[in-house]
């Protein structure tokens, strides 16, 4: 079997936060708690992330694909 470490500090894999995540652990913060994962450099909190199903910046929706990104800061700095 293939290990693959998701945090080198503690040593803890891939397969360990899927458990943990399985065990009701749905945050970076919750499988911190579980096995120290995150906790010393934070190299591996998007990895995390991405384990547990969210995107490295949760909760910020997409910018919308047919107005230039800075299209709509124009458009307040008018209105203002």
């Amino acid at each position: 079997m293939h290990r693959v470490f998701v945090c080198n500090c503690f040593g803890v894999t891939e397969a360990q936060v899927k458990k943990h995540a399985e065990g009701g652990a749905c945050t970076p913060r919750q499988i911190a708690s579980a096995c120290k994962a995150g906790t010393d450099c934070g190299s591996c909190v998007r990895r995390i992330q991405a384990l547990l199903g969210r995107g490295a910046l949760p909760g910020r929706e997409p910018a919308a694909q047919d107005i230039p990104a800075f299209a709509e800061v124009e458009r307040l700095d008018e209105a203002a």
